[in-house]
């Protein structure tokens, strides 16, 4: 397999083997499909290393049927390779921003309280890989603010791997990040009309 090199050894006092396995931020960001597909092929190979993977799923509607989770939950389950534990973060909402009951928690609300559990599970480094699944919406509508999210990823204890997707991603977090790729959409079949479907976005 080719090993990628370098452009620049950066001056951080660290050796190869250090600078190898430090963990990274990573951002899948853009107008394209593909974000979360990326990210969830990127916790198959997490999974494939044995490591717990703690997969953080906002925006997208709790009630929704995702194959990745019944996939990787599977595999989870087969004691081969790592544990996955998927985690809903928002119930009962969506893209739409629905109107809110009298006496339900707010769709920000349910959002700053996946956040805070986020905060919770890394610093107790419960995982090593985490996705955080069109996350970067809630920081784009301003919901959480994008300054804590870096703090607290900046600070994050062990090596612990996080994979945050979703369009807009704020400029602070695509600075902070080790890597980010920018979906560009070249042609899409919803563009002539044709709605999503089974096995391609689902």
């Amino acid at each position: 397999m080719p090993q990628g090199q370098p452009t620049v050894v950066p001056d951080d006092g660290l050796t190869t083997r250090q600078r190898r396995n430090r963990a990274l931020v990573m951002v899948h960001t853009g107008v394209g499909k593909g974000k979360s597909t990326a990210a969830f092929g990127m916790a198959l190979r997490a999974w494939n290393q044995g490591w717990p993977i703690g997969v953080f799923q906002f925006v997208k509607s709790a009630k929704w049927k995702v194959g990745e989770e019944n996939a990787l939950k599977a595999l989870g389950e087969t004691g081969k390779g790592g544990t996955v534990t998927w985690n809903k973060m928002g119930e009962g909402w969506s893209w739409i921003q629905r109107e809110v009951a009298e006496g339900e928690q707010s769709h920000e609300d349910k959002a700053r309280e996946g956040w805070e559990q986020v905060k919770r599970d890394l610093a107790e480094e419960k995982y090593k890989f985490y996705v955080l699944d069109e996350f970067a919406y809630l920081l784009h509508w301003g919901w959480i603010d994008v300054n804590e999210v870096v703090e607290v990823l900046r600070d994050r204890p062990g090596q612990q791997h996080v994979v945050i997707t979703g369009r807009n991603a704020p400029q602070e977090l695509v600075d902070f990040a080790d890597l980010v790729t920018d979906m560009s959409k070249v042609k899409h079949p919803m563009d002539a009309g044709q709605k999503g479907q089974r096995g391609i976005e689902w």
